[in-house]
């Protein structure tokens, strides 16, 4: 078996999928970004990560000071609103880069509410809680169409079986799929260090503007990528 070879232009130019890796990996950034925005400043709540979210709520269920019981039920409650809005999305097109493009749409459109709502409604409990619903709604959308896309090692929000592989698979000498899946694991940090920068020496607003503005720009890769008719474009039944 000829050995594996790892290039960041299978990003941009997968013969599988397209230019979908680099639009999730871009994704995966603004992951990083979200969830520093929603624990640093709105209450300590993931709304990217559920599985930490689950762990949150128990904390506040037994008292724990310091979590949101309210915040933390209120983001798991969008974000399953969120991931059936996807599924919806997923029965109307089989072309993968205009599904992920239409997810991508919805997804501008809850963060820049969200950034409003934040920039004009102060720090208040109400606030908190309205951009947290929305962002959390932005996410299960996100994930329900990254789930259906099935680019390998890119989950955009979950990295427990990614660090999993990295480890697990160090014997079978797969240097390329070993490299692909640290690149994930960085991104999310890149983006949870440089959304903790900002909200912790701007604010809040600052971090749902980063936000916005990779979601703006992972459209317009998915916009442009939709025009395509190659066979990667074919969603797998």
């Amino acid at each position: 078996m000829a050995a594996q070879t790892f290039s960041f232009r299978s990003y941009v130019a997968h013969p599988t999928h397209g230019p979908l890796p680099g639009i999730l990996l871009l994704l995966t950034i603004s992951t990083g970004v979200v969830d520093a925005t929603s624990i640093l400043g709105l209450g300590r709540v993931f709304v990217a990560n559920m599985t930490g979210n689950i762990v949150f709520i128990g904390f506040a269920l037994a008292g724990a000071p310091g979590f949101s019981l309210l915040g933390s039920i209120t983001a798991l409650a969008a974000f399953l609103v969120g991931a059936a809005v996807g599924g919806m999305m997923i029965g109307r097109t089989s072309h993968r880069a205009r599904l992920l493009r239409n997810g991508l749409v919805f997804q501008v459109v809850c963060a820049t509410l969200a950034t409003c709502v934040a920039a004009v409604g102060g720090g208040g409990t109400a606030a908190q809680v309205a951009i947290l619903a929305t962002i959390a709604l932005a996410l299960g959308v996100q994930n329900a169409v990254v789930r259906s896309l099935a680019v390998p090692d890119l989950t955009t929000t979950v990295l427990t079986l990614t660090l999993t592989g990295i480890a697990a698979d160090l014997r079978s000498g797969e240097i390329a799929t070993a490299l692909r899946r640290l690149t994930a694991v960085l991104a999310m940090l890149v983006g949870a260090l440089a959304g903790a920068v900002l909200v912790l020496q701007e604010g809040v607003v600052a971090g749902l503007i980063a936000v916005v503005a990779l979601f703006v720009v992972a459209l317009v890769g998915a916009a442009l990528a939709s025009r395509s008719t190659r066979p990667w474009t074919a969603r797998r039944r």
